[in-house]
């Protein structure tokens, strides 16, 4: 009876282990990763969609866009630079600083426009907000992703 028992068992690991995906050691799990790039595709897209369909000038417009492009780009240098430094590779103090002033100026840039918007309900403000919020950390740990995946492969 204990002889049939261990069949099935290992029968359940062969089986568990065709559906278990091989990565390497620091790689972040598919889940993770593919969780990261929705939320960065959902944050992005809802904020231009609803850019897109808000009744504001086309200035304004123009503003938010590239506060979001901004900000993206900002927190994704920044990853960049802390990550840079936290593996020795050498980082200038003028860039490491500069990124961390951009992310800054970013989130200015939108709390200050949304603050002084006065064409927009307060619920689409908060949509904005959070659109935006979402966004950037996506960005970070998409880029945070890679990096890992990368580390993980060159390990071999």
């Amino acid at each position: 009876m204990s002889n049939e028992n261990e069949v099935l068992l290992d029968k359940e690991k062969q089986n568990a282990s065709k559906w278990k995906v091989e990565r390497k050691e620091g790689e972040p799990t598919p889940a993770f990763k593919g969780a990261s790039w929705a939320a960065l595709l959902v944050g992005a897209a809802a904020y231009l969609i609803g850019l897109y369909n808000a009744e504001m000038e086309l200035n304004e417009k123009g503003y938010y866009f590239a506060v979001l492009v901004f900000g993206l780009y900002s927190a994704v240098s920044l990853q960049k630079a802390v990550r840079d430094k936290e593996e020795g590779i050498p980082v200038t103090n003028i860039y490491y600083g500069i990124s961390w002033f951009a992310l800054i100026v970013s989130i200015a840039l939108m709390g200050i426009g949304l603050f002084n918007a006065g064409s927009i309900v307060l619920s689409e403000k908060g949509f904005y907000g959070m659109a935006f919020v979402l966004s950037v950390f996506a960005a970070i740990t998409v880029q945070k992703n890679i990096r890992d995946t990368q580390r993980a492969r060159e390990r071999e």
